[in-house]
C-alpha cells in the first residue's frame, strides 16, 4: 500500500525531518512515485529501533550534502548491508559571513543564500541530481544537517524537473519548519547547555523557496536550463521523469 499525504513524514526517535517526497502531481497528470526519493536531516544518530525502521525502507543510496567539517564533527549514516554512501559538498559560503538581521525578511535572506549556493555549488548539485536520476540508485535519501536548505534545494530542483508546481514545492519545503521545532525540543532536552539555533537554521517559510525558484528561472530561463548549465544532461533529465513519475494512465 502506498503512503498517503498524512504519512509523508516517517517518524524516527532521533531524526526529525525524514519524509517521502512522493505523491505530488507532475508532468502529464503523472504522480511522483512514493518510496523512491526521501529527504531528511542527518541520519548519523540512527540506532536501535531507528536502524530497523531505516533498513525496512530499502534505501540503496544516501547522498550526504554536508560540509566535510560537519561530517567529521557528527559522523555519517551507519554502514548497512546494501547501502551506498556518497558525500557531495556543493561549495557555498559560510552563512556566518552574511548574518540574518532579526528585523529583516527571513524568506529574502534564505532565498539569497540559496541563490549563492546555486551559483557556487553547481558541480555538487549536478552530481546529486545525476545520482537521483539513475534508477539503479533508488530508493535514495538526500540529507544535510537539518534537511531543509541544501536538501531543500536538491529536492526542489528535482521536483521541478518532474513537473511539480512551485507552490507545492514551496509547501513541501515549508514542512521543515515543524521538523525544526521537534529538533529544538529534542536539543533542549538532550543538551540543555546548548544555545538555541538561530532563526535561519530553524525557519523554512514557503516564500523563500518560491523566491529562489522564480529568480533562478529569471537568470537561466528554466530550471532545466539551469541544471544543464551545471552539467546535468538531457538524458539525466529524461531519466528523472522516467523512474520518479508513475507510468502514464492507460488510454
Amino acid at each position: 500500500m502506498n503512503p498517503t499525504e498524512n504519512s509523508r513524514r516517517i517518524p524516527f526517535s532521533a531524526m526529525f525531518n525524514f519524509r517521502d517526497v512522493g505523491g505530488y502531481p507532475g508532468h502529464d497528470a503523472r504522480t511522483v512515485r512514493w518510496g523512491r526519493l526521501y529527504r531528511s536531516d542527518s541520519p548519523h544518530r540512527i540506532d536501535g529501533t531507528d536502524r530497523e525502521a531505516f533498513a525496512a525502507l530499502g534505501i540503496r543510496t544516501v547522498i550526504d550534502l554536508r560540509r566535510p567539517t560537519e561530517v567529521d564533527r557528527d559522523g555519517r549514516v551507519p554502514d548497512l548491508d546494501g547501502l551506498a554512501y556518497r558525500h557531495i559538498h556543493p561549495e557555498h559560503a559560510d552563512w556566518a559571513l552574511s548574518r540574518h538581521e532579526p528585523d529583516s525578511s527571513l524568506a529574502r535572506y534564505l532565498a539569497d543564500r540559496y541563490a549563492d549556493l546555486a551559483e557556487t555549488g553547481t558541480a555538487g548539485l549536478a552530481e546529486a541530481v545525476g545520482l537521483i536520476a539513475d534508477s539503479a540508485n533508488a530508493p535514495v535519501l538526500v540529507h544535510c544537517v537539518a534537511g531543509k536548505d541544501r536538501t531543500g534545494i536538491v529536492c526542489a530542483l528535482t521536483l521541478s524537473v518532474l513537473g511539480v508546481d512551485d507552490e507545492q514545492i514551496a509547501e513541501d519545503y515549508a514542512l521543515s519548519t515543524e521538523a525544526s521545532q521537534r529538533f529544538s525540543a529534542w536539543l533542549a532536552e538532550a543538551m540543555p547547555e546548548a544555545d538555541a539555533p538561530p532563526a535561519p537554521f530553524l525557519g523554512s517559510p514557503a516564500e523563500a523557496m518560491a523566491l529562489f525558484l522564480a529568480e533562478l528561472r529569471e537568470r537561466h530561463g528554466s530550471i532545466e536550463d539551469y541544471l544543464r548549465h551545471t552539467g546535468v544532461t538531457d538524458a539525466q533529465l529524461a531519466a528523472l521523469r522516467d523512474h520518479l513519475l508513475e507510468p502514464p494512465a492507460p488510454r
